[in-house]
């Protein structure tokens, strides 16, 4: 019997789901089936009961259940008793992460992360999706977050936060009239000759390898709008000097909601929803699969699924 096992027997108990556990361990569906099948194996009992609809604890199940708990929560005091003394020598665990969900989502998962692991260090890289995920593929950042989807070969992309993606634009009265018109007619940004006014202003986008880049041209393209059809004025890595470019009149923009919240609520800048659907976009946070995590890492994925349990199914 390992905590391994244990910690996936627990978590099935208390999702009724053996996929919906797997979600929540960061783990596929065959490996926690394969802990609860060997801990079954070695304690010589069935502890669930199953059926087509749903997965119940037996009454073997629900005497383990305590038991395991307390056993899971022991491991957390010890870790958070050694990690305390821990030497620098100790791993320091490295995370690559977008500029979206670095500046917008991570602080929140930090806080709770150094709540309950009191004693772990962590490097922060913010740079684009691309090299997030180049990081993570080299096994020089244990865990990433990208807005985007890129290599598939190395790498385990998990969804954890819906973003959308607006079009912002200068406060002014040309773009106050084209909004109250939209609103008027109730659209939303779609397909169609509606749309020819993008690729008619001067427009501003995140650099290449950026994962708000690439989901704005693939939006541009659902929409029948065409990259070399566009006047891209400027290609900016920073989000800040993008929304403050757009305030001052420079261009039109397409970036994260997240990122131009406050901005839109000042009404320094103006917000055009793009199609409910198509204008949103997963965040993700990826590792490599064929690495096996440190603790703390895996301890930092559990962090985030509590954070941000699964707003997508």
């Amino acid at each position: 019997m390992n905590l391994k096992q244990l910690e996936a027997f627990t978590a099935v108990a208390e999702e009724g789901s053996f996929s919906k556990a797997a979600k929540q361990l960061f783990l596929t569906q065959p490996t926690v089936s394969a802990h609860v099948s060997s801990l079954e194996q070695e304690l010589g009992v069935c502890l669930f009961v199953r059926n087509t609809k749903e997965v119940s604890l037996s009454e073997d199940g629900k005497k383990l259940h305590g038991y395991a708990k307390q056993m899971i929560v022991l491991q957390r005091e010890i870790e958070t008793v050694f990690n305390r003394t821990r030497k620098e020598t100790s791993h320091c665990m490295h995370i690559a992460a977008s500029s979206v969900p670095s500046q917008y989502l991570l602080p929140q998962i930090l806080a709770k992360f150094s709540e309950l692991y009191p004693g772990e260090r962590f490097k922060i890289a913010e740079t684009d999706s691309a090299k997030v995920v180049e990081q993570v593929t080299n096994g020089n950042a244990d865990i990433g977050f990208t807005g985007t989807v890129l290599e598939k070969k190395y790498c385990r992309y998990i969804p954890f936060y819906q973003d959308e993606l607006v079009i912002i634009t200068p406060n002014s009265d040309k773009f106050r009239r084209l909004r109250e018109k939209l609103l008027r007619e109730k659209k939303q940004i779609k397909t169609g000759s509606e749309n020819m006014w993008i690729q008619e202003e001067p427009l501003i986008l995140r650099e290449e390898g950026s994962g708000t880049r690439k989901e704005a041209e693939r939006l541009l393209k659902k929409m029948g709008i065409h990259t070399d059809a566009l006047k891209i004025v400027a290609s900016i890595e920073n989000q800040e000097t993008i929304k403050r470019s757009v305030s001052r009149g420079v261009g039109i923009s397409i970036i994260s909601r997240l990122a131009a919240e406050d901005e839109i609520s000042a009404g320094s800048i103006l917000c055009f929803p793009l199609d409910a659907e198509e204008g949103k976009r997963d965040i993700n946070v990826v590792y490599n699969k064929n690495f096996q995590l440190p603790a703390p890492a895996e301890n930092f994925l559990r962090v985030v699924s509590k954070v941000y349990p699964k707003e997508i199914p």
